[in-house]
């Protein structure tokens, strides 16, 4: 008999305390924001159901409720680190830009010259090109000379002497003189292009042989 009220106390008991419990649970708002999780400055682990002031200054995990991490939470960033950390989006954008930009003029050289005898024929070329510019010009410095050598001729009837000259014959002799100076000068430009293009070319031909050598397979080792 003692036995039989014992147990029927027993299971009031559980049923009082089990509700209790269920109404506290429905009660109890579900945290959707998950736990947040972090090891301070001191080295301690620390969670908590919203973001930890004492790591603010660091990376903070967002546990679900079974612990698995949800995402991850940076550092809260003041007003200067925030301008430094632009700063060094937009450098790295800059430099992602620039290697965009590498790359594409690096195909661009690789289609116009595929091998180094495509290139020597270019920069033959390009010297030659240049050269026909400083035979002309050449050529006009020898009418020069030859026509100088007229004037001269003519004022010879005036003792070599310009003051003495007309003042037609005076304005062709400057005239002459300038020409030649002029020509002089643009045939020193010249051989300064001619120099500009052949280190151009050493240059190109430097990074090409890198990409060709990148372009070449890789034989396969004996075995």
């Amino acid at each position: 008999m003692k036995q039989a009220l014992h147990a029927k106390l027993g299971l009031y008991v559980v049923a009082t305390v089990w509700a209790g419990v269920m109404p506290a649970q429905a009660q109890a708002p579900a945290n959707s924001g998950g736990i947040y999780a972090c090891t301070d400055a001191n080295g301690r682990r620390i969670t908590a159901d919203r973001p930890i002031a004492s790591c603010v200054d660091r990376e903070q995990r967002v546990l679900g409720n079974t612990g698995v991490e949800l995402r991850r939470v940076g550092p809260t960033l003041t007003d200067q680190e925030r301008s430094a950390l632009e700063a060094k989006r937009r450098q790295d954008q800059a430099e992602q830009q620039r290697l965009r930009e590498e790359r594409s003029r690096d195909r661009a050289m690789l289609a116009r010259f595929p091998n180094q005898g495509v290139h020597d024929a270019a920069r033959a070329e390009a010297i030659s090109q240049v050269n026909d510019v400083i035979g002309v010009a050449q050529q006009r410095q020898v009418d020069l000379k030859e026509r100088r050598r007229k004037l001269n001729t003519e004022l010879e009837f005036y003792q070599n002497d310009p003051k003495k000259a007309p003042a037609n014959l005076r304005r062709q002799l400057d005239d002459n003189t300038d020409s030649q100076a002029e020509q002089q000068r643009f045939i020193k430009q010249q051989e300064e292009e001619k120099q500009r293009i052949s280190q151009r070319f050493d240059a190109e031909l430097q990074q090409l042989r890198k990409l060709w050598a990148d372009q070449t397979p890789t034989a396969p080792r004996a075995p």
